[in-house]
């Protein structure tokens, strides 16, 4: 189970070293007036920085460590 949240770990680390961050999209109602109906679709990005990235790989490679040890 340690081998699997290790490997997890060093995944989701590199990942969010090389992307930075991940986007979403929401759509919001701005008008509905019967049968007309305007909505605006809005991309939100959400940062993740570099040192949680690095942090979370460096843990990975930790339990990959001791797991072995």
């Amino acid at each position: 189970m340690i081998k699997l949240i290790g490997i997890a770990l060093i995944i989701l680390g590199v990942c969010s070293v090389a992307w930075g961050g991940f986007n979403y999209k929401t759509k919001e109602k701005i008008v509905d007036i019967g049968p007309i109906e305007a909505t605006r679709e809005t991309t939100h990005h959400v940062p993740v920085a570099p040192l949680a990235g690095g942090l979370a790989l460096a843990v990975g490679i930790g339990l990959l460590v001791i797991r072995k040890g």
